[in-house]
């Protein structure tokens, strides 16, 4: 049984697989990942690529149902992380580990930033409503 800590790593490293996915990063997040499950077997690296390229052919053909799709996925990758870190001897593990949180970093890395735009000028304010324009930016940079 994993710790609270590794099942973290776990619970990050399938977030990571699902936001990379549709990214300019996800070339490098998917050899990662299949180099890390494939432990230097080319045949199993080679599985994992397949599986990572199931996963983003998953999500892009999710249409309305991107969110659920995305959960499961999120779930899917984060199940096979935490059975790879199971069966791993200690010293093994914390190498995995920090294979793992690199690849997470680099995920994040490469999230877009999220951008509003409001523009208000001549604004006027009546009982709860604001009619006008002007300007406002509120950017979600996801706590970088």
């Amino acid at each position: 049984m994993l710790v609270e800590g590794l099942i973290a790593v776990a619970a990050a490293g399938g977030s990571a697989v699902v936001q990379a996915a549709g990214t300019d990063a996800w070339n490098g997040i998917r050899d990662g990942f299949a180099r890390l499950f494939g432990r230097g077997e080319p045949g199993r690296e080679q599985a994992e690529l397949e599986r990572l390229d199931q996963t983003r052919s998953a999500l892009e053909a999710a249409g309305e149902g991107a969110q659920r799709v995305q959960i499961a996925q999120v779930a899917r990758w984060q199940t096979r992380l935490e059975t790879l870190l199971e069966e791993l001897p200690a010293a093994e593990q914390q190498l995995v580990v920090a294979e793992l949180q690199a690849l997470v970093a680099q995920a994040e890395a490469a999230r877009p930033v999220e951008t509003v735009h409001n523009d208000f000028s001549q604004a006027s304010f009546t009982n709860s409503q604001v009619l006008g324009s002007g300007t406002m930016t509120v950017t979600n940079n996801y706590d970088k």
